[in-house]
C-alpha cells in the first residue's frame, strides 16, 4: 500500500475510485465498505483510494472536542493494508480545507487530483463549506465531471456510527469481549518499552513499561487486563496493569505489561499489547506482600482464560 501525507503529494497515472471518511477502529462496518471499494476497484481496473485526515475534523472545528481515537496513524494505515487497499491519503485537516466549496472540492480534489471514476460515499454524507452539499449534489457534479455515484446503504452507515459510539463505550468500561465483537479483531496498544520505577521486580513480577506517546488514542478503563504479544516471532502470554500504581504512591497513569512466559530485554523495543479481557479493578492495598498476593491471583486467572480458548 501507498501512503500520502497530503492530497498534494498524491499521484496515479489511471482512474481511482475512491471514498472518505475517518475510519477510526477499521471495525466491521467500516470494513465492508473497504471489500466494496476494493471490489469495485478491481472490477474497473481503477486504484482504490481511501482519503481520511488529520487530525480528526472534530477536534478542529469543535474547540470543546477531546475525542479518543481507536487507533493511530500507523495502527490504521496498517489495518487498511491488511484489508487490500492500494492507496491512503491522509491530509492535514485545517479550518482552510474545510472552508472549500463542495464544487471547489469535488472539481480541485476529487476530479483534478484524484481523477475518480467511482466514489463510494454514505446516503448522509455532507460535504463542502458548512456541510451543505449532499449525496444529490455530488450525483449532479458526477454528471458535469464524469465520475459515478455509488450510495452506502442507510443500514450500513447505522452500523459504522453505532459501532464506533459503542467500542468506545465498550473501552471506557473495560468491556473488551463486546469491543473486540464490533472491531473484528483483539483491540491493541502499540509503544515502545522504556524503563519505569522498575518496583515490579522487586515482587516478583518485573514489568515492561509502555511509553504511550500518542496523546489522541483511547486508553480502555483502568484495571488489570488479560493481554498477547508476539515478540521476535513468539506469542507471549501477559497480564496488564493501567492505572496509577497507588499501592507505592504513584500519580501518574501508566501503563505496564507483566509477561508470564517471556524473559528477554524488551528496553527500546517497539511492541504490539493486544487486550482480550478484564480481570479486575486497580486498588490501592494495604502492604506490598498483599499486592504481591492479589498479583499472583491475576496470574493465575490470566492463566485459566488462556486454557479456555
Amino acid at each position: 500500500m501507498k501512503i500520502f501525507n497530503s492530497i498534494q503529494d498524491f499521484s496515479s497515472s489511471g482512474k481511482t475510485v475512491l471514498t472518505l471518511g475517518t475510519f477510526d477502529g477499521v471495525h466491521i462496518g467500516h470494513r465492508k465498505i473497504i471489500d466494496r471499494l476494493v471490489q469495485i476497484a478491481n472490477e474497473e481496473a481503477c486504484e482504490s483510494v481511501i482519503l481520511t485526515f488529520f487530525p480528526h475534523p472534530r477536534t478542529v472545528l469543535q474547540s470543546d472536542s477531546d475525542i479518543r481515537l481507536l487507533n493511530t496513524i500507523d495502527e490504521k494505515a496498517q489495518l487498511l493494508e491488511d484489508a487490500g487497499l492500494e492507496n491512503l491519503v491522509i491530509h492535514p485537516f485545517d479550518k482552510a480545507f474545510s472552508r472549500l466549496t463542495a464544487e471547489e472540492f469535488v472539481k480541485t480534489v476529487l476530479v483534478d487530483r484524484f481523477g475518480i471514476k467511482k466514489i463510494i460515499i454514505g446516503h448522509d454524507h455532507r460535504f463542502g463549506r458548512n456541510r451543505t452539499a449532499t449525496i444529490d449534489d455530488l450525483r449532479e457534479f458526477g454528471s458535469v465531471y464524469g465520475f459515478d455515484v455509488e450510495q452506502i446503504s442507510a443500514q450500513e452507515i447505522d452500523e459504522v456510527s453505532v459501532s464506533s459510539t459503542k467500542i468506545r463505550e465498550a473501552l471506557a468500561q473495560g468491556n473488551m469481549r463486546l469491543a473486540n465483537d464490533y472491531l473484528g479483531y483483539d483491540y491493541f496498544l502499540t509503544a515502545t518499552v522504556v524503563k519505569g520505577r522498575q518496583l515490579g521486580r522487586t515482587i516478583g513480577f518485573p514489568t515492561a513499561n509502555l511509553d504511550l506517546s500518542d496523546s489522541y488514542k483511547l486508553i480502555p478503563k483502568q484495571g488489570v487486563y488479560v493481554v498477547r504479544s508476539v515478540i521476535d516471532g513468539v506469542e507471549v502470554k501477559g497480564m496488564m496493569n493501567i492505572g496509577t500504581n497507588p499501592t507505592v504512591g504513584g500519580q501518574d497513569l501508566s501503563v505496564e505489561v507483566n509477561y508470564l512466559d517471556f524473559s528477554g530485554d524488551l528496553y527500546g523495543k517497539e511492541i504490539k499489547v493486544e487486550i482480550l479481557h478484564r480481570i479486575r479493578d486497580e486498588e490501592k492495598f494495604a502492604s506490598l506482600e498483599i499486592l504481591k498476593s492479589e498479583i499472583e491471583k491475576d496470574k493465575h486467572a490470566t492463566l485459566d482464560y488462556f486454557n479456555q480458548l
